[in-house]
């Protein structure tokens, strides 16, 4: 057994996938054989969803009767609703509120008393989950505007009925396609912190709300989820400036401050997510507001260029886009990262079926560095 010590287990093989791998120095990712430009250009998040499941992407035979089983299972209860009521009114984080809605979705399941080893049993559990995280986010976020939740829309997918209930109007084709496709970018990303959670809970045999429930409360830390609700306060900053948005990012350098959305633990070079996102958000500045657009540029342009982070291994990541993306289409910006939760769900809940079908516990070991051979004192006498 290795005595080296691997902080952060960086590097550290502890398990073998068939759903994601990412080539840090080619910026490639792909999932089960298919590159993601492939997926987000020409699939629908339901179809990742079975190729992540299932192992193979659908035909129509398959794939209509994978999306009614999804949209039959998109309502949550009212005990759910009266929840998030509550929780706004509390003016909870809605990350919180989601952990919670997640939590509690376990108590309406029908088929809570099944095997754990029942791994058919789990992934109809997961597609209950995936179907009903929509809803209850969209509750939470109609009820912190004073507003009823509106019902799930059957005509619509999951993306295009997310943003429906979200606003109570029906997206245009641009933004429900936009939106789709950063729920397929987001969908999965190798073994990443809250994936590894995820994993570790459902290595315990644990139910998958369990498994869940705890890749949403890793993905709520600063140094997991949030970076893109950070580079859009950063553009909301510019924008508010009385500087040439060239000039502040000038400034900002000067002064030391770092420019959220760069570097990546994994890429070295731009992020093929950002790329993807990057042509989106120009899109959707062609057909609207484009300032956002031209600020993230500008600041690409310049970092990489200019301050030659690219040349150093630090590039845009997915965040450093998908902010201004999400702003574009009118998604309020506390709502960046239980929106990446939403997506990643179907990651999470891949990886636990995967990992449970040759199932060991996950058990790793620290070193021991705490003193030796104390003699103990009875408490009378301390």
């Amino acid at each position: 057994m290795s005595d080296d010590l691997k902080k952060g287990l960086e590097g550290v093989l502890v398990a073998e996938s068939e759903l994601s791998s990412i080539d840090g120095d080619a910026g490639r990712l792909i999932y089960r054989g298919y590159t993601i430009e492939d997926l987000a250009r020409g699939a629908s998040y339901e179809e990742v969803l079975y190729l992540l499941w299932h192992g193979h992407l659908p035909t129509a035979d398959e794939l209509e009767p994978f999306t009614d089983a999804l949209l039959a299972e998109r309502e949550v209860d009212d005990d759910v609703l009266a929840t998030m009521e509550r929780l706004a009114a509390a003016d909870e984080q809605p990350m919180a509120a989601l952990r919670t809605a997640v939590s509690m979705f376990s108590a309406s399941e029908p088929e809570d008393d099944a095997d754990p080893g029942d791994l058919e049993a789990t992934l109809r559990k997961g597609r209950r989950i995936t179907a009903k995280i929509p809803t209850a986010l969209a509750a939470f976020e109609r009820y912190r505007l004073g507003e009823e939740p509106v019902d799930p829309n059957p005509d619509l997918g999951l993306a295009a009925n997310f943003l429906y209930m979200l606003t109570g109007e029906e997206p245009d084709e641009i933004a429900a396609e936009t939106f789709d496709q950063a729920l397929i970018l987001h969908a999965d990303h190798g073994l990443n912190a809250s994936t590894f959670t995820s994993m570790v809970i459902g290595s315990t045999m644990a139910d998958i709300y369990s498994a869940v429930t705890g890749g949403i409360s890793a993905l709520s830390g600063p140094l997991h989820g949030g970076a893109n609700q950070d580079v859009m306060e950063v553009l909301i900053e510019i924008d508010e400036s009385d500087l040439d948005h060239r000039e502040w990012v000038e400034q900002a350098t000067e002064e030391g401050r770092r420019i959220p959305g760069f570097g990546h633990r994994v890429y070295n070079v731009k992020d093929p997510r950002a790329k993807i996102l990057q042509e989106r958000s120009k899109e959707l500045a062609e057909n609207g507001e484009d300032k956002w657009y031209n600020y993230t540029t500008t600041i690409e342009q310049y970092l990489s260029e200019e301050k030659g982070l690219t040349e150093k291994g630090i590039a845009p990541n997915v965040d450093f886009y998908s902010g201004s993306v999400y702003y574009q289409l009118g998604i309020p910006i506390d709502m960046y990262t239980p929106i990446f939760a939403m997506s990643r769900a179907g990651g999470w809940i891949a990886h636990v079926l995967e990992y449970q079908a040759e199932n060991r516990l996950i058990r790793p070991r620290a070193r021991y560095t705490g003193p030796q051979d104390q003699e103990f004192v009875p408490l009378e006498d301390r």
